[in-house]
């Protein structure tokens, strides 16, 4: 049975070694547990922060701790290889101010005796030492959905009134863990007034903002000349002053949430009145107030979202009117405008974030490149999702860019991340490795090179070799044009000892010069996904073997029948 297993070279390898009773039960392709702590994703293009080329090297991590990233690193016996060939590594995105996996809480019963004009703190949505973190759940599809998109932290904001609590910082990694990078990381704040009590307008609200802050103000010189002086009487701050007390304090900047540029101007002209720390965010419509913000020296972040064009679509070509047809110019310029918002932000010299606010994670990768086709750089697109969110956040230092010491998470795509037909294929948050399906590539852009030819003729069969620490292995590969894709089949060498097995090829992609497919192995009661990668010149292949949670084997192949007929 031995000589059997050896025989069965890599897939063999894996059933008989790696793919024991104990290992398998351990192993979660999902991200959830770690099959081990420290992994290494190899010979892929790493852009390590925005501005910088992408070079091909290796980044090695262990309990979700970047060791070293490069392209001579000596990688240690019990790293789990994640075959990196053709893919391209970046940062892990930051959210800030979102609400992704934000539960909102329970309505207080008003009371009879309600005196509107003078409502509770907490009936009138004033609950500053609220944390988020009891609103936040890690497990919905909200979060997955978020992460499959290629985040990776979130600032999450609580959901409530005027000043619903205070944020918290999470990393999107194993739901098991405890995901809190910060909490309390800044009060959350909007112009949002109570219904039916005050403060239920925006002059309300500014009124009463004013009222919590100084009245804290005064409640701590109260306790600092307690602390002091005998005599003095004994203060009793209110749950809304301690609340409020790090802003006061100057621990936590208030994060206001303001859309319009009239609620900009409010914000800001509310923090040089006070002095408070201040980040806006939810930012909309804010053309107007971009030189107010940038001499305020202000943090922003900005909606991760594009305005709806229906208007636009809608317009009728004929039998309109000439006021008509001056209203529809308004309407698209002031369309245009809004997607150029971004680039004047770049253009300003002003560091902005995005906040997932409002976005479905289906929209938000259209959004970005929507915004770069209307002028803003591909270097700002990527620092509003990495290194300025944690810049913001104050996170910088073990979040934002890929560097040793830093924490592991990363994007990891199959082409440059904003090109329209870039997949996300792994993201790694907490050094946790979720793995995602991907699409089929339209077989016009898998055909085509870089420079519009015809890619290489990959019909026929191959006669390919595998080398593993158990001895070389091989096989046949059949593969044939099907329409507007490719079929065919692969034989490997039962890892029951029993002879050849054939399985039918999936997802076959011709790009260039790099042929990609999978195929599925039956073993055990387990089923394994291989997956092939070659880059062939000529009538011979040079490319790699691999199963995503076992590592990769070189593979070589040579073109032994060009013309197939199956």
């Amino acid at each position: 049975m031995k000589k059997q297993f050896l025989k069965a070279g890599m897939l063999g390898l894996l059933i008989a070694g790696f793919l024991s009773h104990t290992a398998w039960a351990q192993s979660d392709p999902t991200g959830k547990r770690r099959v081990t702590s420290t992994y290494a994703i190899t010979n892929a293009t790493i852009f390590a922060a925005p501005g910088q080329q992408g070079t091909k090297g290796t980044v090695l991590f262990r309990d979700g701790v970047i060791l070293g990233m490069g392209s001579n690193l000596s990688l240690p016996k019990d790293a789990q290889v994640i075959p990196g060939d053709s893919l391209f590594i970046y940062p892990g995105f930051i959210d800030g101010a979102g609400n992704m996996g934000i539960t909102k809480p329970k309505d207080l019963e008003r009371p009879k005796d309600l005196i509107t004009s003078n409502p509770p703190d907490e009936i009138a949505g004033i609950t500053p030492w609220r944390s988020a973190t009891e609103q936040f759940s890690i497990t919905g599809n909200q979060v997955d959905d978020w992460r499959k998109t290629g985040f990776t932290v979130t600032q999450v904001l609580p959901d409530g009134g005027m000043l619903p609590g205070k944020s918290s910082i999470m990393v999107l990694g194993n739901s098991g863990s405890v995901n809190v990078l910060q909490e309390n990381a800044a009060l959350a704040a909007n112009f949002r007034g109570s219904r039916g009590m005050y403060p239920a307008t925006l002059a309300g609200v500014m009124a009463k903002f004013r009222d919590v802050y100084q009245n804290t103000t005064l409640a701590l010189d109260h306790s600092k000349m307690y602390a002091s002086t005998a005599g003095v009487k004994r203060p009793e701050l209110t749950p809304t002053q301690m609340g409020m007390a790090s802003v006061v304090q100057k621990q936590i900047p208030v994060i206001f949430t303001a859309s319009s540029d009239l609620e900009v101007r409010r914000a800001i002209a509310l923090q040089k009145e006070l002095g408070f720390k201040l980040i806006l965010t939810g930012l909309e419509n804010y053309e107007s107030v971009i030189d107010l913000i940038k001499t305020s020296g202000t943090p922003v972040l900005i909606k991760l979202q594009v305005p709806d064009d229906k208007a636009i679509k809608s317009q009728k070509s004929e039998g309109i009117t000439e006021d008509t047809k001056a209203q529809y110019e308004r309407v698209k310029e002031a369309y245009d405008k809004a997607l150029k918002q971004a680039s004047l932000l770049e253009k300003a010299g002003i560091p902005f974030g995005f906040s997932t606010v409002d976005t479905k994670p289906g929209d938000a990768m259209k959004a970005v490149q929507t915004l770069i086709k209307n002028g803003l750089s591909e270097k700002a697109a990527l620092a509003a999702l990495t290194t300025n969110p944690a810049s913001i956040l104050g996170i910088n230092r073990v979040a934002g860019t890929i560097e040793k010491g830093k924490m592991a998470n990363f994007v990891i795509s199959t082409d440059s991340i904003f090109k329209e037909d870039a997949q996300i294929k792994h993201v790694v948050a907490d050094g946790y490795v979720f793995n995602y399906e991907l699409k089929k590539k339209a077989a016009k852009e898998a055909e085509k090179t870089e420079n519009g030819s015809a890619a290489v003729s990959v019909e026929g069969i191959w006669e390919y070799t595998s080398e593993t620490p158990a001895g070389s292995s091989g096989g046949e590969i059949s593969i044939k044009k099907e329409g507007t894709g490719y079929s065919g089949t692969i034989s490997y060498d039962d890892p029951s000892g029993s002879g050849k097995v054939t399985a039918p090829i999936k997802n076959a992609v011709v790009s260039g010069k790099t042929l990609t497919f999978e195929f599925d192995v039956a073993a055990g009661g387990m089923n394994l996904t291989v997956s092939i990668s070659g880059e062939i010149s000529g009538s011979s292949m040079e490319g790699t073997m691999s199963v995503a949670q076992f590592g990769s084997f070189p593979l070589t192949a040579k073109l032994s029948s060009p013309s197939l007929t199956l």
